[in-house]
Formats: structure tokens, sequence, C-alpha cells
């Protein structure tokens, strides 16, 4: 593991919140400490928006709603060109900010900057492009019309895993619809969503179209706002657990909600599968973001006949990594986000090791400042094990073997979640019939990345409903209006 090297949070980054087209502190002037996962130490103070300012912040979303939608498409549609390019520009400062309060290291920073990026390109595109309908009645005499309506203001609640990128996935598709909208960022990674609202200010963002009010009383902010009849949807990025509390609230006034929830994805490799391509996919499924991300491959299910073979070069990539703090050089593997997620980790491994699993690499915290877990490999894993059923968040891969596609599927498929899933082989009507089966909103064939802002995003069961991301996306942030046009005869 490399050792903490020394860099500074951007002095401009703001760190109060964004209401109404304006910085200010919060009601009280409470703050709350941002820390560098990395090192465990404080890098900023930021502003801890109290009830009374989440409040303020619907209040200037719901006076901006009707201007905002009345907007001609291509005025929405140039402001988030504007951002995209500006995005794109602050590729390396915006990148620091994730790096430092998130901890992932700085190349992939950067590529969150750009997946951020690509939802602003991809939803204006996608803003002159929202269709209605025109047919003739069945029995004549009238004609109906479709038209798709911005559904209001939005509350956007999102994880601290992808601190910028799921603030864009949201925020782009909601502006491209005519929406308005209050971004809750997680209290850990609050700096990348006032960035971002810097960002759009500077592009012309109107007032109070986005206004941004980071927390540290989630529960105490949010409810009253979704107890708030000028609320018209949630959209959140996190926990299953959390998800059906916030669902549960927002039912009790059938509020339009989008979850985006956890997952297990099940990584499978099949015997006559190019096995450099599945490892390297491996890498990749597993790694990306050390491992913390929804559509982490969890379980690593392969053919008894190339299990072996399949998990020592796997164990040999991951062993080869260096694991250190996001800014310094040749850092492949950050931290974990904090102390309690380095304790859960590690609390699955042993579990797994107490039923049989063998660690190849890795296998224990790394100790020292910081809250670092090595890339580690479990082989024999039963699939029983607490690993192969609880979402890991972690850089941890358990693999298990299979007999035939029958119980690939069947160990596949045991899970209350379906987020994304992950196939290995080099039969095309394989590839296809095991995809069908998968209970997956996503499947990756022969490649451990599915992420892509032209497709939808988004699992079934446990893992969620709603889709962000692909034409499928603005969907959400539209209501069909039906209009029945009588005619008159001569």
């Amino acid at each position: 593991m490399t050792g903490a090297g020394s860099a500074a949070l951007p002095a401009a980054a703001p760190r109060e919140l964004f209401v109404g087209g304006r910085w200010r502190a919060a009601e009280g002037g409470g703050t709350f400490a941002v820390r560098d996962p990395a090192t465990d130490e404080t890098l900023c103070r930021v502003a801890d928006a109290t009830p009374a300012d989440g409040q303020a912040a619907l209040a200037a979303a719901a006076a901006a709603q009707e201007g905002w939608a009345a907007r001609p498409p291509r005025e929405r549609a140039d402001l988030l060109h504007r951002a995209h390019q500006a995005l794109a520009d602050r590729t390396d400062e915006l990148a620091l900010v994730i790096t430092l309060e998130m901890g992932k290291p700085l190349a992939e920073a950067r590529a969150e900057v750009g997946y951020a990026a690509a939802f602003l390109r991809w939803y204006a595109e996608e803003t002159c492009r929202i269709e209605g309908s025109y047919r003739v009645a069945p029995a004549g005499g009238a004609r109906l019309l479709t038209m798709r309506q911005p559904v209001g203001p939005c509350l956007f609640v999102t994880p601290w895993n992808f601190p910028l990128a799921m603030a864009a996935r949201k925020v782009a598709p909601a502006l491209a619809a005519g929406c308005t909208a209050v971004l809750k960022p997680a209290a850990q990674t609050p700096l990348s969503a006032l960035a971002f609202a810097a960002v759009l200010a500077d592009c012309g963002l109107p007032d109070g179209v986005v206004n941004v009010i980071p927390t540290s009383t989630s529960a105490a902010v949010t409810g009253p706002l979704l107890a708030d009849r000028r609320l018209r949807k949630l959209s959140f990025t996190g926990s299953t657990e959390v998800g059906r509390a916030l669902a549960g609230t927002a039912g009790e006034r059938l509020l339009r909600v989008s979850m985006e929830l956890g997952g297990n994805a099940p990584f499978l490799v099949f015997p006559d599968a190019d096995l450099d391509a599945a490892v390297a996919g491996a890498v990749v499924a597993k790694l990306r973001n050390g491992g913390e991300a929804c559509t982490a491959a969890n379980r690593f299910l392969v053919h008894a006949e190339v299990a072996d073979e399949f998990t020592a070069r796997l164990a040999a990539r991951f062993a080869a990594l260096t694991v250190g703090r996001g800014t310094d050089p040749g850092v492949d593997v950050g931290p974990l986000i904090d102390d309690r997620a380095v304790r859960q980790v590690h609390a699955l491994v042993r579990e797994a090791g107490q039923r049989g699993a063998r660690v190849l690499t890795g296998g224990a915290p790394s100790g020292g400042a910081g809250h670092f877990y090595p890339p580690t490999v479990l082989a024999d894993t039963p699939a029983h094990a607490r690993v192969c059923h609880e979402e890991i968040f972690g850089p941890v891969a358990p693999v298990t073997a299979f007999a035939d596609e029958e119980e690939a599927l069947r160990l596949a498929n045991d899970t209350p979640y379906g987020l994304a899933s992950y196939v290995y082989t080099d039969r095309v009507d394989r590839a296809v019939r095991v995809a069908e089966r998968l209970e997956a909103g996503m499947v990756g064939v022969n490649t451990g990345l599915v992420s892509d802002p032209a497709a939808p995003f988004g699992g079934v069961k446990d893992s969620g409903s709603g889709r962000e991301g692909g034409r499928e996306g603005i969907e959400d942030y539209v209501d069909v209006k039906y209009v029945r046009l009588a005619l008159r005869h001569g």
C-alpha cells in the first residue's frame, strides 16, 4: 500500500447551500465535517441544511417550475450542452474533489466526470425529442391527442459512491423534461454535488431550477419534503433498506417514485469462455470504484472445468494491484468510504472462511491510517456463505464452482436482488438463452461494464424500479396527458 501523500481541496470548492440561485449558510449557521477516507482527516466543513432549509429549497424549485417548463426545448438543451462542455473543461478539478471526499483513484474520478458529462450530452439531445401522438378516434367524430408534460419539482437523494455521476444522471433528464429539483447529496460526499451546482449556475441555470442541500440529518430534512404537496417526484439511489423506508413514506402521498437500490450481481463464466477476457472483465466488474458499486460483480460462478484456473489467474491479478490514496501516482485501488465499511467487508470474509472458503490473496484490513482493504479472492466459496447473499460493497471476489448451465442459473437467481449480471461465453446461443433467463435489469455479455448513458439503467425485484439513462430515462420525468378533440361537421 502506498503512503498517504498531500493533496489539497480546491479553494474555490463551494461549501454552502445552493438555494434559489444563491449560495448561503444553513439556518442557524450549522456545519458538518467532510472527511478524507484515505487519511480520516477533515477536508473541510460544509453548511448543514435544516428542515427549514429544505423547505426553502422546495419553495425555490416550485417557484421556478412554471417558468422552466415553459422554456423552449432548445433552450433547455443548450444549457445541458454548455454544462457538458463545462464538466469536460474542469475534469481535473472535479476529479480531485471526487477523489478527496470519496477515495477512488484519480483516473477513476476522471472517468466519473466523463460519465457525468455524458448524461448531460445525452439528455441535451433528447430534450427536443419528447413526443406526443395524434390519432383518429376508432368510432370517428374526434381526434385523440397525447402530450408529455413535466412531472414537476423533484427530490433527488444521491449516494456517496459516484457523487457527481449520480447527481448528473438524475438532474439531466429532469432538466430536459422541464422539471426543477432539490438535490440532497450523501453526507460523506457533498462537495461534488455543490461543485456540480456551481457549474450549472455558471452555464446560465435560472434561479431555483436546481437546489442543493447537504445535511447530516437526512431523514429530518427529507421527511417534510416528501409530505409537501408541492413535491411531485422522488428519485433515490442507495441501499434497499433505506429505499423501502423512503418509498413507504412517499406512498402515503402516492408520490411518483424511482428507486435504484442494492445489487448482488452474479458473474458467470462458462467452460467455452475466453479466460483471458473473463479475468480482465472480472477485474473491471469487481474493482471499479473499489467494489463500492451497486453493479459490482458480487459472486463469481465459474464452471468446474475452469474454476481453479480462473481463480488462480484472478488472484494473481488482484495481488499485483497497488492500494493507496487515490491522489498518489500508480494507485489502482483506493480506500473504502469509512471504518464501518471495512468492518462489514471483513466480517463477510471471516464468515466465508469459517464455512470453508480459502483466501488466495488479501483477506484482512490493511491497518494504519485510512480505511483500506486489499483486493481479496476467495476460492471454494460455499454458495450458502453470507458473502454470496449480501452486497459486499468492497474489493472481495468469492468464487463458487457450478456443474452445468441449470445450476449456474439457479445460483445466479437465488437472491432477492436483480440489478446487474455478467456472462462470459463464446456461444451465441448460450449468451442469449442465459441473458433471457437471468433475473436482472441489466446483463453484460463478455464485458465487465454495463453502464452507458445511452442505455436504461435499473433493476428488478429488490433492486428497485424505474430506469435512468437511455430514451427510457426521461419517461420517469413526464406525465402523459390525453386530450379528446371533438369534431363538428358542417
